[in-house]
C-alpha cells in the first residue's frame, strides 16, 4: 500500500533534459498543435523565440520522467499496475523552447486515502538549467494526481 508518510517528500532534481527540436515537432503533430511556431524554425524566430516553441502540454513528457522517481521508490509503496491517472494541470511562466536544458524537481504534495484508494498529488517544477548547472528560472509547474487502487 502507498506510504502516506511520503507526503511532503522532495526528490533530487531530474535531468538535465534537453528539449529537442524534433521531439517538439513530433509531439506537436501527435497532439494536433498546428501553430507554425511549433513546426517552423523561421516562424518561431520571427515571433521572437530562439527555436521551436513546445506546445503547453509538452511539459508532461519531462514531468513523467521525473515522476518515475516516486513510482520506482520502494519506500513509496506504489504498485504501478494499480495506478490510474486522475488529473493533470500546467502553470506556465513562459514557453519551453527547443534547445534549452531543464532540471525538474518532484515534490509529493499530498497523499490522501479514501475507501481503499490513495490519491497521490505531485508537483514537478521544471527549471531552466543555469550556468552553474543548477535549477534556475522556473518555466512551468506540472500538477498531477494519481489514483492508486488498494489490494
Amino acid at each position: 500500500m502507498v506510504d502516506v508518510n511520503s507526503s511532503g517528500r522532495v526528490y533530487p532534481p531530474f535531468g538535465p533534459y534537453q528539449v529537442g527540436r524534433e521531439k517538439v515537432r513530433e509531439f506537436s503533430g501527435a497532439v494536433g498543435a498546428t501553430r507554425e511556431v511549433h513546426h517552423d524554425l523561421a516562424a518561431a524566430q520571427a515571433a521572437g523565440f530562439s527555436d521551436l516553441v513546445a506546445p503547453t502540454t509538452f511539459a508532461v513528457i519531462i514531468a513523467q520522467q521525473a515522476e518515475a522517481q516516486l513510482i520506482e521508490d520502494p519506500a513509496a509503496g506504489i504498485d504501478f499496475s494499480r495506478v490510474v491517472h486522475a488529473d493533470e494541470r500546467f502553470v506556465h511562466n513562459r514557453p519551453l523552447v527547443a534547445g534549452e536544458e531543464v532540471l525538474t524537481v518532484l515534490t509529493v504534495e499530498s497523499i490522501k486515502e479514501r475507501a481503499g484508494l490513495a490519491m497521490v498529488s505531485t508537483r514537478c517544477d521544471i527549471h531552466a538549467l543555469n550556468d552553474a548547472g543548477e535549477a534556475g528560472e522556473l518555466i512551468v509547474s506540472v500538477y498531477s494526481t494519481l489514483a492508486v487502487r488498494g489490494e
